[in-house]
């Protein structure tokens, strides 16, 4: 089994389905350290996708743009193949329910309709992207509405200090059921994943406090925290994570601020206002 680390999570939609999707790499920084070694704008390469146990050949694209005219635009990396490619047809028998609501939606709504049309979140579903060891192959896990119902009714009775700790000190549970470990695998191994990433970005520094305690001894002790908790709102895309210290991961699950998203900072009941010192991700 290959090993894998960083992830893209994308909510499935019809060109996913069919044709392929985009990758922002606004926060994917081993993602685009990898890409960069091997590809440029304007060039395409092979790729694989490993989906459950299979490899799939598509074509990685690294737009061509104006330079002249958006010199600050980052790479715009693309995933493309055929509609009739083995792939799309994969992905389309993972994805079924999306895919037949999708194509029921399709056919009827008008053309303008279609471009502002939204998955409700009840049906809403996911594919996983990681980077693994070698820079031309990916491992792509898919994250159906039945996995995540069933997540769901396992996180209803998690505690969110907890949940964090398992997410960011990876441990065997002793205590929990062989159906719970299977159910949150893929949960909590995205979790961890994006938090990994975010970390890195960071580099491995508080986002409140700009302190990284733990470069002196040669450890990484920071954190990844979800500002509207996982085990209720169920979302673990990096706008709802950010990077702390132990300290004010401690004193946020006790204090219970609430976060001020317009001016990115966490107000508590005492009346203390706390700004983010670092912010790269989250945006007001």
């Amino acid at each position: 089994m290959l090993d894998n680390y960083y992830v893209y999570k994308k909510e499935v939609d019809w060109s996913l389905l069919n044709q392929g999707l985009s990758i922002p790499l606004d926060i994917q920084v081993i993602f685009q350290n990898n890409i960069k070694k091997f590809i440029s704008r304007g060039e395409s390469k092979d790729i694989f996708l490993i989906l459950d146990g299979a490899s799939y050949k598509v074509k990685l694209v690294n737009q061509k743009f104006d330079e002249s005219k958006y010199s600050n635009h980052k790479d715009i990396l693309q995933i493309r193949y055929n509609p009739n490619s083995k792939i799309a047809d994969k992905l389309r028998y993972n994805f079924s329910n999306t895919y037949r609501y999708l194509y029921e939606q399709r056919n009827v709504l008008e053309e303008r309709q279609k471009k502002y049309f939204k998955i409700p979140e009840d049906k809403k579903e996911f594919l996983a992207i990681y980077t693994t060891e070698y820079a031309d192959t990916y491992l792509i896990e898919c994250i159906t509405q039945t996995e995540t119902a069933e997540a769901r009714n396992f996180l209803v009775h998690e505690d969110e200090q907890s949940y964090e700790v398992s997410v960011n000190y990876p441990e065997t549970d002793p205590t929990a059921s062989i159906e719970r470990i299977k159910k949150l695998a893929k949960i909590r191994k995205l979790n961890r994943a994006i938090g990994d990433n975010l970390k890195i970005l960071y580099e491995y520094r508080c986002q409140i406090c700009g302190d990284n305690f733990g470069k002196t001894y040669d450890v990484h002790i920071v954190e990844s925290h979800h500002i509207n908790p996982f085990v209720t709102s169920m979302n673990n895309d990096a706008s709802n994570q950010i990077i702390i210290c132990p300290n004010h991961h401690k004193v946020i699950h006790m204090a219970e601020p609430v976060f001020d998203r317009n001016r990115i900072l966490f107000v508590y009941e005492n009346g203390i206002e706390e700004k983010l010192l670092l912010n790269m991700h989250l945006s007001a």
